[in-house]
């Protein structure tokens, strides 16, 4: 597998991967990306950014997209709660992590974490930040297994709560 940035021409592969996850999450009743978000718009933020990532498998098929960050988010800024790390030192931030259907259960989102934890490492920034629907027990059993502690709830920018959770990188 590898990890790149994504770029235009794989917006389509995205938001197809996005809506796949969208009927997943409702199909599990969890009330998450359910309102328009995220879409086309806000991928081409990302990619703009150069904050919108893909996963690769060996045959160069995209089989997971994400945005990856170090330069803040606004929305951690307030926490009801406490961060381990301070919120005015630089930290990365995983958003919008979805595996297309056919590739789930395949150690993807492991990959995801794993390269953003060794990318950190190298860049000597020991926190990583992630933020969760309180629905979504799959993502935040897949969180506290690599080690991300629950530091407390967060507001997005369009006004739903989040369980916000934590990692120090060392």
């Amino acid at each position: 597998m590898k990890i790149r940035h994504a770029i235009t021409a794989d917006i389509p592969r995205i938001i197809k991967i996005i809506a796949d996850a969208k009927v997943m999450l409702r199909s599990l009743n969890i009330d998450q990306w359910q309102n328009g978000y995220p879409n086309k718009t806000q991928i081409k933020n990302d990619i703009d950014n150069k904050e919108s990532y893909v996963v690769l498998n060996d045959e160069y098929q995209i089989v997971a997209t994400t945005m990856f960050s170090i330069n803040g988010e606004p929305t951690y800024k307030v926490i009801e709660g406490n961060w381990l790390i301070d919120e005015t030192e630089k930290y990365g931030v995983i958003h919008r992590l979805a595996t297309a259907k056919e590739f789930r259960k395949h150690g993807i989102a492991a990959y995801v974490f794993n390269h953003f934890h060794d990318f950190l490492k190298q860049e000597k920034i020991q926190s990583l930040k992630i933020d969760t629907h309180q629905d979504n027990h799959g993502m935040q059993f897949l969180v506290k297994k690599f080690g991300y502690q629950y530091c407390g709830t967060i507001q997005t920018s369009y006004g739903d709560k989040r369980l916000a959770f934590e990692k120090i990188i060392e």
